[in-house]
């Protein structure tokens, strides 16, 4: 029994060189404890010593404990009141949790391990930061909101836009010709007896049917191509258009 006593009076003793003004010894009836054994109340906040006042809402609890006969082997008597401004239901949560870990460290002084844990829980539930992940989430939600910039799409403006493209689109062909078919010097014109002579009027026939199926088969359509693809265009003028606005 004496050591009990011994080591229950040196803890209260370090208690009180650590917490100095926020701990003090209280009477049995004001606990709410079902003792008759000495009671000491604990003030806690959850505030840093660099807290803002002017922004801070101010929340206090009252940690209570009292020894049991056997303590550290048992786990002591506990309670916890709202000094300022915290709620019932979060009393009765902090209450199952300071018992749990009560029971955890019995053999040892638990007390300020307690009032340690006790302190965190209230920084989490009423400081300054305890709405920070919340907010980090809603910043992160806005980042992701695209705004569409540009000048907006007329049907107009399409046309307009189509007809350089495939003019442009013409031309890039044009450029794919060999080049012996845009050089190639123009045929001398015969005289009308050198024409005669040279037997070309009895292949005329043959040689303009041949030219034509030629002609027909190198020609390009690019009405065929691109008449029934405007969903692609329209896509290619939209993205050339957000290019030109990023830029």
């Amino acid at each position: 029994m004496a050591d009990y006593e011994q080591e229950q009076e040196m803890e209260v003793e370090a208690l009180q060189a650590i917490l100095m003004d926020d701990i003090k010894e209280i009477d049995p009836s004001e606990s709410g404890l079902s003792t008759t054994a000495r009671c000491f109340q604990i003030l806690l906040s959850p505030q840093d010593d660099d807290f803002d006042e002017s922004a801070y809402v101010p929340v206090q609890l009252a940690l209570i404990f009292a020894h049991t006969e056997k303590y550290p082997d048992e786990p002591p008597l506990l309670n916890v009141k709202s000094v300022r401004g915290i709620k019932s239901e979060d009393l009765a949560s902090l209450k199952e949790k300071l018992d749990q870990e009560a029971t955890e460290n019995l053999g040892m002084a638990m007390v300020y391990t307690l009032v340690t844990s006790a302190k965190e829980w209230l920084s989490e539930k009423y400081g300054q930061n305890a709405g920070d992940d919340e907010s980090e989430e809603n910043e992160s939600e806005e980042e992701e909101v695209i705004v569409p910039h540009g000048e907006a799409v007329t049907v107009e403006s399409f046309m307009a836009w189509r007809e350089r493209f495939e003019a442009e689109l013409a031309l890039q062909r044009a450029k794919l010709m060999p080049e012996s078919a845009l050089t190639a010097p123009k045929e001398k014109k015969l005289s009308g007896r050198q024409y005669f002579e040279s037997g070309r009027h009895t292949m005329k026939g043959a040689s303009t049917t041949a030219d034509e199926e030629e002609e027909e088969e190198e020609d390009i359509d690019f009405d065929e191509d691109f008449d029934d693809d405007e969903e692609d265009m329209l896509e290619h003028y939209l993205a050339e258009q957000s290019g030109k606005s990023s830029a």
